[in-house]
């Protein structure tokens, strides 16, 4: 089952999502203080491409304050705006019965986008 919902996810949106992370990890990167955002971005990719086969989990090393820190500024500058689309589109998707699974993949892709800071896609 995550195979089929993993291809209907990339044919319906999923590949444009990637992208869209991935081009924004990349302009993210072309300054030295974006990188560490731009890092986070490529994480939120990686996830975007194939999310029923992945769960997130929080690092086992204790990230500390710095992580904290970050959070904060990218939950300012991007991470609302990213959790709002995703919040969107779960909605949308969750209305039908057969869109519910993928409603729940933007589910977590939205708490990833909240907080990726600290937390790593297994």
């Amino acid at each position: 089952m995550s195979f089929l919902g993993n291809v209907i996810w990339l044919v319906f949106g999923g590949i444009l999502i990637f992208i869209e992370y991935v081009i924004g990890g990349l302009v993210l990167c072309l300054t030295i203080i974006g990188i560490p955002f731009g890092l986070q971005s490529f994480k939120l990719a990686q996830m975007a491409l194939w999310p029923f086969d992945q769960k997130i989990e929080m690092q086992s090393w204790a990230p500390g304050c710095l992580s904290t820190i970050m959070n904060i500024i990218w939950l300012i500058v991007a991470g609302f705006w990213i959790a709002l689309t995703h919040l969107f589109f779960g909605i949308l998707l969750g209305i039908t019965i057969i869109g519910i699974p993928w409603a729940k993949q933007h589910f977590k892709l939205m708490s990833l986008a909240i907080t990726p800071f600290g937390r790593k896609p297994v």
